[in-house]
């Protein structure tokens, strides 16, 4: 019998923003657990892209983005990562959109209820992200997304990684495609909003089990009160 496919994530979407920003465990902890996956760095800095077992960071501030490799050392508040294994792929091999290719990828699903994983490499004719800015607790997550840098850049080479999420667990994570970005000579990347793609290859991982991970030790998460319906609209707004 084949071992099971374990997306593990570190604490939830909601808990951050509801604006628990602390991060509480390292990257290097993380990196056990899958090689390919998404999340964010301690107080928000900036978004964090694992691909092919290593961890980069891209944030912004000036008039072009900065991708750097994370040390072992560094803590994240929230992230998801999975042994990427794939059960699908397919080669990409005229220009979409990416709502035309993410139908063509739901196209191969089988059922709607369970986690996916998402890693495209490709041409893109262009690509556009944004990444959130390094915040104190004080700030809910939506009021910082406000003023998030984004980035467009045309005729890039790289790759798309990250999660697919049923509704059913919308919350924990945001429901569908939640998916980051980084060049192939790591000078651009971000968290996806849109993309035009030329011809890539697609590749859809399943995932047979959630390991969710608490921040135990952390005291503003243990006694944090959560107003469900106001993070379902910080989630939506945000994403």
């Amino acid at each position: 019998m084949a071992e099971p496919v374990k997306l593990f994530q570190y604490n939830t979407l909601g808990a951050l923003m509801a604006g628990l920003y602390g991060g509480g465990m390292t990257v290097g902890e993380l990196l056990q657990y899958g090689d390919l996956g998404i999340g964010t760095l301690d107080s928000i800095d900036g978004e964090l892209i694992v691909l092919d077992g290593k961890a980069y960071q891209a944030r912004g501030s000036g008039e072009v983005p900065e991708v750097i490799e994370v040390s072992d050392e560094v803590t994240v508040p929230y992230a998801a990562v999975v042994p990427h294994q794939s059960e699908v792929i397919f080669r990409q091999r005229f220009e979409m959109t990416d709502k035309e290719l993410e139908q063509r990828i739901e196209s191969y699903y089988d059922g709607e209820n369970l986690f996916r994983s998402i890693k495209i490499h490709g041409e893109f004719a262009h690509m556009h992200v944004r990444m959130i800015p390094k915040s104190t607790d004080e700030r809910k997550f939506a009021e910082v997304a406000i003023s998030q840098p984004e980035y467009q850049i045309d005729d890039i080479t790289g790759t798309i990684v990250g999660i697919w999420t049923p509704e059913i667990f919308h919350g924990v994570s945001v429901a569908g495609y939640h998916l980051h970005f980084i060049s192939d000579d790591h000078t651009f990347g971000g968290h996806v909003m849109d993309f035009v793609i030329k011809e890539g290859i697609v590749e859809v991982g399943a995932v047979d089990q959630l390991d969710q991970r608490f921040p135990v030790q952390d005291r503003k998460y243990l006694f944090a009160k959560f107003n469900v319906n106001e993070l379902r609209e910080d989630i939506n707004k945000a994403e």
